[in-house]
């Protein structure tokens, strides 16, 4: 490998070191033309300047879409962390005022130069002097950016050094407008492939939840946002539920329901205009600045989901330094967001279809169950009277209702076994306990999510238990507990009903109910069930379930 060529001070009249600076020029210039990507030529010639100049430092500034504003995009001696967010306004600091006046600036002793200024985050108090020159195209008006050099120790440029750098620059600014010119054509590609996503999310058979977060997540990306989140209108129109957000790097704090007409995105979703802030954690008219500072949010970009002229919600765009946006970038956003209404409208039907379709299904398969379980009472018809088959078959049905119940509640995948429960503890409690008696029904332990099959053949098993101790138990007794626990070991699930009744005979002969029970739990649901005389008196009853059927997909049939 060659050993790398540095600059040294030269004498004006000096035919080799007129050479050195060709030669070195040359070593840039093949080092350019191997990076293609704006990341890569930067960081290359931040490196490459500091070496073959012997300096400590090497920065460059690009000029923003606005035309005011430099941001640092590469430095090999500024603190890292920098990078992206230092920024300078055109004019201000010595490589503003080179910008500015199109023309280099140095001093020995820069941090007393009067248009020295401490940039953010940077970490520069090491360095003392700085040579700075503008990054110029011969083919355009205004200068590209502006990139500076630096030591540590007191150094005077000399002319030499200024000329090298204005060459560098110069080489650089070309290389740089090749790879800004295809970065940009890379990013139209990104948009592109975007919007195809969303499109084809439009006219594909998604849920919305799995739509919603593709759109932020090709939001996050093609906006290059820190943050993307994509807010509701709920059906009463007052409040915007968040239903989707993507962040990258740290945190996202969930938000709760926002007032439709408060706030940015209230008023967004309110006006249907979109509306643009430089800073939110300054900005009066963002509800939660403290928030917004403490998860390093900045500029916010938030525009409506309209469908049909209504407003159906809010897609929003943070980005973790203040950016203004360009025209492209709004209406790439704004296309986006009605793309995405226009998806999530089809998303929702499809949805609503399925939905549909799937309580077909459930209430077809629960209707087969009761008829079941009613051509087994038949076998014991003479035995029990008018009233006891209807109240018994009320209750099975009403146990499978408030399973359906809590689906249309909380929606159509899992099932919290616990809340069915107490629903059908408190309404049993009211119509199998006598006028005289005093029996309280009460579930304990931690909450049970179950797919709805599952939970529907826990509630059918644990109502018969509930009436076979009420109608045998407590015959003699006015008062009682029963209760119904729940716990999960490594591999089982155990529910327990336990009651301080008169307790099972020795002679246990299972009555039609506790058939039933034995049944679902053994074939159904792939578990035990024992009974067991508890001490001084009462029953309980342990049902052992494997932890597999938590994870039981339920398959949809036509």
């Amino acid at each position: 490998m060659e050993t790398p060529l540095k600059f040294t001070s030269m004498r004006q009249d000096n035919e080799s070191d007129r050479l050195q600076i060709l030669v070195i020029l040359q070593e840039i210039a093949r080092a350019l033309s191997t990076a293609w990507d704006l990341d890569s030529t930067l960081d290359l010639i931040s490196k490459k300047t500091t070496e073959i100049m012997g300096m400590d430092s090497c920065s460059i500034y690009l000029l923003e879409p606005d035309n005011k504003t430099l941001r640092l995009r590469a430095s090999s001696g500024l603190s890292q962390r920098a990078l992206g967010r230092a920024t300078l306004a055109v004019g201000e600091g010595m490589t503003g005022y080179s910008v500015e006046q199109n023309q280099p600036i140095f001093a020995a002793d820069a941090q007393h130069d009067p248009h020295f200024k401490w940039v953010d985050r940077t970490e520069e108090n090491v360095f003392h002097s700085l040579l700075a020159v503008p990054l110029n195209i011969e083919a355009q008006e205004h200068a590209i950016g502006g990139m500076n050099v630096q030591t540590k120790t007191y150094h005077e440029f000399t002319g030499y050094e200024i000329e090298l750098l204005q060459l560098i620059s110069a080489l650089a600014a070309g290389a740089l407008a090749k790879a800004q010119i295809l970065d940009k054509q890379q990013q139209q590609i990104h948009e592109l492939q975007a919007l195809a996503t969303v499109s084809e999310a439009m006219t594909s058979p998604q849920y919305l939840d799995d739509l919603l977060n593709i759109v932020t997540e090709m939001a996050a990306k093609t906006m290059n946002a820190s943050v993307c989140s994509l807010f509701l209108i709920n059906e009463q129109g007052t409040y915007l539920e968040l239903k989707s957000a993507q962040r990258f790097g740290g945190p996202y704090e969930h938000r709760p329901p926002h007032l439709v007409g408060t706030g940015i995105i209230g008023r967004v979703a309110q006006s249907g205009k979109a509306i643009y802030s430089a800073d939110v954690r300054k900005d009066s008219r963002y509800s939660a600045n403290e928030l917004a500072t403490s998860e390093g949010l900045v500029s916010l970009l938030s525009v409506p989901l309209i469908v049909r002229e209504r407003v159906i919600g809010v897609l929003n765009c943070y980005t973790a330094e203040k950016r203004s946006f360009t025209q492209e970038q709004k209406t790439l956003f704004m296309t986006l967001a009605n793309q995405t209404a226009l998806a999530i409208e089809n998303a929702q039907l499809v949805t609503n279809t399925a939905v549909l379709r799937e309580m077909h299904h459930r209430i077809k398969n629960n209707l087969q169950t009761i008829a079941m379980l009613m051509e087994l009472q038949k076998g014991d018809a003479h035995k029990l009277t008018t009233h006891q088959v209807l109240e018994t078959n009320i209750h099975r049905v009403r146990s499978i209702a408030t399973v359906h119940e809590i689906l249309s509640e909380r929606g159509f995948k899992l099932v919290d076994v616990k809340e069915v429960l107490e629903r059908i503890g408190h309404s049993t409690a009211v119509s199998l306990v006598g006028p005289h008696q005093e029996i309280s029904i009460e579930v304990i332990g931690d909450s049970l999510s179950l797919p709805s099959r599952i939970a529907t053949s826990i509630t059918i098993v644990v109502n018969e238990l509930l009436q076979n101790a009420l109608e045998h138990g407590f015959i003699d007794q006015k008062k009682g507990e029963i209760e119904i626990s729940f716990g999960r070991s490594k591999e089982e699930i155990i529910i327990l009903v336990r009651d301080d009744g008169r307790g099972i005979p020795e002679d246990l002969k299972p009555g039609l109910g506790l058939e039933i029970a034995q049944t679902i739990i053994q074939d159904d649901l792939q578990g035990a069930v024992k009974f067991n005389r508890r001490q001084p008196k009462g029953t309980e009853v342990s049902i052992r379930l494997p932890r597999k059927i938590e994870n039981l997909i339920e398959s949809v049939v036509e």
